[in-house]
């Protein structure tokens, strides 16, 4: 029986692209806005663009909130990108304190406008990035084992997620001489800053390999 994949749509977020790299990968996925749909979803990716609040507003106003939370606590995959990623984390900071689903205990918080070097930033972060492994084994046996630190992949975010617990952190990358969760796990919740589905080749491998597992 096919697996079914839904990717949240709470108007705030870049679906087409997503869909279409899903598609692209030989994923059939739904777009769900409907939050009693959520319940019978194998996977989720919940993707994202614009702010922590208007974000966070936007699921509690749809119901979608604790089905989400509900989602994860099941033990079911759930894929975070952008946006969609730093609402996994359980406070943000933009603009306002605004409590996020929790589903990775942490706080995220602005890019420095100067780094420890003195140098003034360019926010946002605009760009492609090489990504690291936090420590050996990190992406043993998850959507980026295999190549994922062989090419760039893009980024677009002025805000930065920083777990509580630094094995939630599944990749780093760097913004001048700050080193930041590029992505972040917490067994099969993963959650991505950049967008894979805007990420080439190596992006599309990461989005087959959360479908496959």
């Amino acid at each position: 029986m096919a697996q079914k994949i839904g990717i949240i749509d709470y108007g705030l977020s870049n679906l087409l692209s997503i869909y279409r790299a899903m598609k692209h990968v030989g994923a059939e996925t739904t777009v769900v806005s409907d939050p009693s749909e959520i319940e019978n979803l194998d996977k989720v990716v919940l993707p994202g663009v614009g702010a922590f609040p208007d974000g966070m507003k936007l699921l509690k106003q749809r119901g979608m909130i604790e089905p989400l939370r509900l989602h994860a606590a099941q033990g079911k995959p759930f894929l975070g990108i952008c946006l969609g990623m730093q609402m996994m984390l359980g406070t943000g900071f933009e603009m306002e304190e605004t409590q996020g689903l929790n589903l990775i205990p942490g706080k995220v918080i602005p890019l420095p406008a100067i780094d420890s070097s003195g140098v003034a930033s360019r926010i946002p972060h605009v760009g492609w990035e090489f990504i690291r492994e936090p420590r050996p084994g990190a992406w043993y046996n998850t959507p980026l084992a295999g190549n994922a630190g062989h090419q760039p992949y893009y980024f677009v975010h002025s805000y930065f997620a920083m777990p509580d617990n630094p094995d939630h952190v599944w990749a780093e990358a760097d913004f001048g001489t700050l080193s930041f969760a590029a992505a972040v796990r917490n067994g099969v919740i993963f959650g991505t800053q950049f967008h894979p589905e805007k990420s080439g080749e190596q992006g599309l491998e990461l989005l087959h390999q959360f479908v496959q597992q």
